[in-house]
């Protein structure tokens, strides 16, 4: 029997695994399946070479399958990976950059230094820093807008 399929198994398989190496191992993987479910064969509902082409092509397929799925859960895993990576250097790179404003703000004049902060992480609008400051509103506006210049500068943002 072997010596009468085995050229037909291969080529189905290879056929649709493609890969000369894996459609040998299926092949072989096939014939033992063959052997096992040999009782079960019923020549009422066909050929023993159609029951045989049938067997090759689902084990065929089912590898295929197989290996699709293996390759996607690599790509995900690998995926995962990059984004945890990405998550940490991200991260890092945030922490540098708070340095890098934090000093930039330290090289302010205490007043520009305190509108800047009132304004911008205490959300305030020019009028409520101007009251909490006891100062002119456009004085405000002055010290903020010369604060964003030398933060600028110092920071080395192109504008």
């Amino acid at each position: 029997m072997y010596d009468l399929t085995a050229a037909t198994v291969f080529g189905v398989v290879k056929g649709i695994v493609r890969d000369p190496a894996m459609a040998e191992e299926v092949a072989q993987a096939v014939f033992v399946e063959i052997w096992r479910l040999a009782p079960r064969f019923d020549p009422a509902r066909g050929s023993a070479r159609s029951w045989i082409h049938t067997v090759a092509h689902r084990r065929a397929v089912d590898c295929v399958r197989s290996e699709q799925s293996r390759r996607n859960r690599e790509e995900a895993d690998g995926r995962r990976a990059v984004a945890a990576y990405d998550a940490v250097a991200e991260s890092v790179e945030r922490d540098l950059d708070r340095e890098r404003v934090h000093a930039a703000l330290a090289r302010l004049s205490d007043k520009q230094r305190e509108a800047l902060e009132l304004a911008y992480f205490g959300g305030h609008t020019y009028r409520e820093v101007a009251v909490l400051l006891g100062v002119a509103e456009g004085t405000v506006k002055t010290r903020i807008r010369d604060g964003m210049i030398k933060l600028r500068d110092q920071l080395g943002v192109i504008s």
